[in-house]
């Protein structure tokens, strides 16, 4: 590839992720090497495994954890900018094909990184590396630097009959 593109999957529906790990599937599939960091991640869910299988891809999990039951912490805010750091570095080596930052739009969202800082971070990326954000709540900003945006929409999930996450399909 002599020209790597900006992805953005963004919205309030299931299959961000889901979408970012199929890429990085065909990615891989094709002799490319894919990096994937998930922000504010920290537990191991069923797709974390696929490094296993798959030597082209390599995961880390960078962040403090998930706050959907609790605020951000000062430790998810410094965590988010080693993170930042980390995948600046990353992206500005070329050593990679593919890099996903899974969820750091909500990291954006909950004030961790600003946007600033994340469009600095993909304007200063090796020319051909592709690029792929995931989390709900894009700002325009963003969406205006990528080549890409898709949205996912929920319009019917089980979660609101009480149905769990469940192991191999939701996590």
């Amino acid at each position: 590839m002599n020209k790597g593109y900006i992805h953005i999957y963004t919205g309030n529906g299931k299959g961000k992720t889901t979408a970012a790990f199929g890429l990085a599937v065909r990615a891989a599939c094709s002799g490319k090497k894919v990096y994937i960091g998930q922000f504010v991640k920290d537990m191991k869910y069923s797709e974390t495994a696929i490094e296993a299988y798959m030597p082209h891809i390599k995961i880390e999990q960078l962040g403090e954890g998930c706050f959907i039951d609790r605020p951000p912490l000062e430790t998810d805010k410094i965590r988010a900018q080693q993170a930042l750091q980390q995948c600046a570095a990353i992206l500005k080596s070329g050593d990679y094909h593919v890099v996903i930052l899974d969820e750091i739009i909500i990291a954006i969202y909950f004030k961790l990184l600003t946007v600033e800082e994340v469009i600095n971070m993909l304007n200063a990326r090796a020319e051909q590396v592709e690029v792929i954000l995931t989390g709900r709540y894009a700002p325009e900003e963003l969406i205006q630097v990528a080549d890409l945006v898709t949205e996912m929409k929920e319009i019917k999930h089980y979660y609101r009959q009480g149905v769990p996450s469940r192991p191999g399909i939701d996590c």
